[in-house]
């Protein structure tokens, strides 16, 4: 069974379109959402979530249609959003007190755990908390009443990079059960890329790619030549260009340069630029 399926989502706002996005992630994968600020990433989360109404296209979370008694459903989701809500006079254990009500499937122990983990003062005030330390409360909850998808809207966001690195671990020994999945949305693309499986790259609300990382990866490479070199290549092949120090520096479909080309490999975010920039012109 698939953890998520979305098909044709679109929402619009005044200035803004969710163009007929969709996208599927599967079972036990971790599906990274990338794009800039405004791309639409926290909008298809909440239409995911059902916090917001859609101007059309059907989605399915474990199985279910997000519109059909999906309050049972969202037991089976820990959510982490941009910002972390929780009143701000309660401290960790009050916080986990009030949980406690909420779910119910909630694990007292692996929050006592987490909350251990992540070094947070039991005694101090939400209120008082950086905005790290609500992050990080914030995924405690999530994972303590024994959700099958979470799902994360900049989760480590406001996270040093020993923390981040220690949240990774973290999401990663949470998909070692085949049953469990996470939807990720960030602007760190460097977290997503250590991170998912799945790459789906958001642009002024159009999904440019979604795909494999691994295969996004292989299908990619990076030429740095001259502009005579370069115009030998059909045009289909290459997918942006700028200027270099020394020449120009271009993204090219591997299978379709030439064997003669050399290519050099290409990251994430080489990737998510050159196709925003090409977007961009046409």
């Amino acid at each position: 069974m698939n953890a998520l399926e979305v098909l044709g989502l679109r929402k619009n706002y005044p200035g803004f379109r969710l163009e007929d996005v969709s996208f599927t992630l599967p079972s036990g994968c971790i599906l990274g959402l990338i794009g800039e600020n405004g791309a639409g990433k926290s909008t298809v989360i909440r239409l995911i979530l059902d916090a917001i109404r859609r101007d059309g296209g059907e989605v399915r979370v474990l199985g279910k249609d997000n519109r059909d008694n999906f309050k049972a459903t969202k037991e089976d989701i820990g959510v982490v959003l941009d910002e972390a809500y929780f009143p701000e006079g309660l401290n960790v254990r009050q916080v986990g007190a009030v949980l406690r009500r909420i779910y119910r499937n909630w694990d007292d122990a692996q929050f006592s755990s987490l909350i251990r983990r992540f070094s947070l003062p039991e005694n101090r005030a939400f209120k008082d908390f950086s905005r790290g330390m609500k992050m990080k409360l914030s995924i405690a909850a999530a994972l303590a009443h024994q959700a099958k998808l979470l799902v994360l809207d900049e989760a480590t966001s406001g996270l040093d990079p020993i923390a981040r690195d220690e949240i990774v671990e973290l999401f990663h020994d949470f998909t070692r059960d085949e049953t469990h999945s996470i939807l990720i949305s960030s602007h760190i693309v460097s977290d997503l890329e250590k991170l998912c499986d799945y790459i789906a790259f958001l642009h002024k609300g159009r999904l440019l790619v979604c795909e494999e990382k691994d295969r996004l990866l292989e299908r990619y490479g990076f030429l740095r030549c001259d502009r005579q070199t370069l115009a030998r290549l059909s045009p289909a092949a290459v997918h942006g260009v700028r200027d270099g120090e020394f020449g120009v520096e271009a993204l090219v479909e591997r299978e379709k340069a030439p064997s003669s080309v050399q290519l050099d490999p290409v990251g994430i975010e080489d990737i998510i630029v050159f196709l925003a920039k090409e977007a961009g012109r046409q």
